[in-house]
C-alpha cells in the first residue's frame, strides 16, 4: 500500500440521477431519540442517527416531536403529521475523481459521517488507514481481529475490524471491511477493494468514475 504525496484536491464531482419514490409517513408514538412510525402501511422504529437503505433517517425525536430525514429533506412531524408525497431521490449517484499529478485518485470522504482523505487504491484489498488516523475517528481498533498489513516498507501490524459507514460524494455504504495499520502511514486513507467492489468502476482519461449499484 504505497501512497504518494499529498497534493491539492480538485472539486469532487458528484452526479444525481433523479427517480421518484412514493412515501407514506406518518408518526405513531414519540420517545426519546426514537419514533415509531408507520411507512408505507408497515410499523418501523427508528432510531435517532441510524440511516436506513431507503433513505430515511432520524434526525432527533422527544415526546413532543421528531425530526425526520428523506432523500436529504428534513421535516419536523407530531403525533398528528402525514405525509404522502413523491420525494425526489438519487436512483443512481455517479462520482468523478480527477487524477493528481502525481497520478493518485484523491478525493474527500467520510468514514462514521466524520471526514477523511482518500486515496482510491484497487490493489488494496481492504478500506485500510492508519493508527494515527483511527485515533482521530475515534474507532476502538484494538478490539480488531489481530492482522499483517504488507506494505512498501514492508510488513506491519495491523488490526482487522468493519466499518459502520463510509461515504464518497452520493456513494453511502454500511458494514465495509477496513485494515488500521500501526503506525502514521499510509498518510490518507486507501479506498480499497471492500469498497470499491461494491461499486462500478470506471476510468476516462484523468477521470476515476465511481457509479452506486
Amino acid at each position: 500500500m504505497k501512497t504518494s504525496s499529498l497534493l491539492l484536491l480538485l472539486p469532487l464531482l458528484y452526479t444525481p440521477l433523479p427517480a421518484v419514490a412514493e412515501i407514506d409517513l406518518r408518526v405513531v408514538a414519540l420517545f426519546n431519540n426514537q419514533a415509531l412510525v408507520q411507512l408505507n402501511g408497515q410499523q418501523v422504529l427508528l432510531k435517532a442517527g441510524e440511516q436506513r437503505q431507503d433513505g430515511i433517517r432520524l434526525i432527533s425525536a422527544d415526546f413532543e416531536e421528531a425530526v425526520i430525514e428523506v432523500h436529504g429533506q428534513r421535516e419536523r412531524y407530531n403525533l398528528t403529521n402525514r405525509v404522502s408525497a413523491s420525494f425526489t431521490a438519487p436512483s443512481v449517484n455517479e462520482v468523478r475523481i480527477t487524477r493528481q499529478l502525481n497520478g493518485a485518485y484523491l478525493t474527500n470522504g467520510e468514514i462514521n459521517r466524520q471526514s477523511v482523505t482518500m486515496m482510491v487504491d484497487t490493489g488494496a484489498t481492504d478500506v485500510a488507514l492508519s493508527e494515527v488516523e483511527a485515533r482521530r475517528l475515534g474507532l476502538d481498533y484494538t478490539r480488531g481481529r489481530p492482522a499483517i498489513a504488507h506494505t512498501a516498507s514492508g510488513s506491519a501490524r495491523a488490526w482487522a475490524l468493519e466499518l459502520q459507514q463510509v461515504r464518497v460524494g452520493g456513494i453511502e455504504l454500511y458494514n465495509i471491511g477496513a485494515l488500521v495499520v500501526e503506525g502514521a502511514s499510509p498518510q490518507v486513507v486507501l479506498l480499497g477493494m471492500t469498497f470499491l467492489q461494491r461499486v462500478s468502476l470506471q476510468q476516462e482519461d484523468n477521470l476515476m468514475i465511481l457509479r452506486g449499484r
